[in-house]
């Protein structure tokens, strides 16, 4: 599902991208039920906590985390493109193995369910 940007349509609270509408009715803000109630909750903890739309509560050990495994993306990203700029006459086999270790790189980032982001 794109906006009118030409940007795809995110669920609300996890930043899922949200499936194409079919038919009529209101456009989707949520992938799932969970999705919805939960934001709700955060909502609820957010008018509390007097924060606002832009504030938000995390972890300082998973925001290292996230930022670690940034890095290490980065850095495999950036061994790939020296790589390339050095060896114009790259096999099938090496551009395998450049694929996989960026693949590998980005495993733990694909998942972010698992870095459960506190939200008021």
């Amino acid at each position: 599902m794109t906006d009118q940007t030409g940007q795809h349509k995110r669920c609300q609270h996890c930043r899922r991208i949200l499936p194409e509408q079919q038919g009529a009715g209101r456009p989707r803000r949520f992938c799932s039920g969970a999705c919805r109630q939960r934001e709700w909750v955060y909502r609820q903890r957010a008018v509390e906590l007097k924060l606002s739309d832009d504030e938000l509560i995390v972890m300082r050990d998973q925001l290292d985390a996230l930022y670690d495994e940034l890095y290490v993306l980065a850095c495999a990203v950036q061994d790939v493109q020296r790589d390339g700029s050095t060896n114009t006459d790259v096999t099938a086999t090496q551009a395998r193995d450049a694929l996989r270790w960026i693949i590998e790189a980005a495993g733990p980032l694909v998942d972010l369910d698992r870095l459960s982001l506190i939200r008021p």
